[in-house]
């Protein structure tokens, strides 16, 4: 399968002196994006990159521009946002091994790291992934505090371990 916002480099056209990059997301990517990270709709994503090669391992370096509209998780209105995230990745080759089923522990400098195969990375699957990770998990609206109260949720300080506290301290 094929990502949505795929942008190919060859290994073979990256060295060891940064190679400047745009990839910028047509309509329809956007859309397609919009869809698989559940969105309201991605009105702009673009992301400049320089790109380094060191053996196998590729380093991207750069920045990711975007305008995105999330829906509320109370209210399920939009809440328009902009992202702006520097990122570093770095792209490894899969690593060979003889247990398809062995756990990898991974270090906090490998968070980053983004595999393939071959001899191409795939920048815009790596933009479209930061992207993700970027977002906010909770999207509010400015009226969510209002349709969580509808909805009978009561607010954190009447709901967690320090309410019963308090309404404990009320009672004496």
């Amino acid at each position: 399968m094929t990502p949505e916002f795929s942008r190919p480099v060859r290994l073979d056209e990256v060295g060891g002196t940064p190679r400047a990059m745009t990839v910028t997301a047509d309509e329809a990517e956007r859309a397609a994006l919009a869809q698989r990270f559940d969105l309201i709709e991605i009105n702009r994503l673009e992301a400049s990159a320089d790109l380094v090669r060191d053996g196998d391992i590729v380093v991207a370096t750069g920045r990711l521009k975007a305008k995105v509209v999330q829906s509320c998780v109370a209210s399920g209105n939009p809440v328009p946002a902009s992202v702006a995230e520097a990122f570093t990745l770095r792209f490894v080759p899969i690593p060979a091994s003889d247990d398809a089923d062995e756990e990898m522990e991974l270090g906090e400098g490998d968070l980053d790291e983004i595999f393939y195969e071959g001899s191409a990375i795939d920048l815009g699957e790596a933009v479209a992934q930061t992207l993700a990770l970027a977002l906010d998990p909770f999207p509010r609206a400015p009226d969510a505090e209002h349709a969580l109260r509808e909805a009978g949720v009561l607010p954190e300080e009447d709901a967690g371990p320090f309410a019963a506290l308090k309404a404990l301290k009320d009672k004496l």
